[in-house]
């Protein structure tokens, strides 16, 4: 069930970016254009499992993306938003497809599954 949880919040959170990213009126060829960028983290796995899941890690948490988003609010910034919005909506599309954080052993372990 815990599962299930993670996959329609990852939903909720991919709609209502899409919602604010429409607000704003952006392109939506942009959008289709960076929406998988956040996935270049996994370039860091040739390194190590250990350095590959943590910057894997870094970039597929709520925490830097929505950072982002409220940096673009105050420096009334729409590169900033654009990108924010961008990077929440892959982080909740992640999420509703089952792809969660990544353990350090491997790189298909996730905290919602393995893959």
């Amino acid at each position: 069930m815990v599962k299930k949880y993670l996959h329609i919040e990852g939903l909720m959170v991919l709609l209502a970016v899409i919602y604010i990213y429409s607000l704003y009126e952006f392109s939506w060829w942009i959008f289709l254009l960076l929406i998988l960028s956040p996935d270049v983290s996994m370039l860091a796995y040739l390194i190590s499992d250990r350095v590959g899941a943590r910057v894997y890690n870094l970039f597929h948490t709520y925490t830097l993306s929505i950072f982002m988003i409220l940096l673009a609010i105050f420096l009334k910034s729409d590169a900033l938003m654009l990108i924010g919005l961008i990077w929440t909506a892959h982080i909740g599309m992640d999420r509703l497809f089952g792809y969660g954080l990544k353990y350090t052993s491997s790189f298909k372990g996730t905290h919602i599954q393995r893959l």
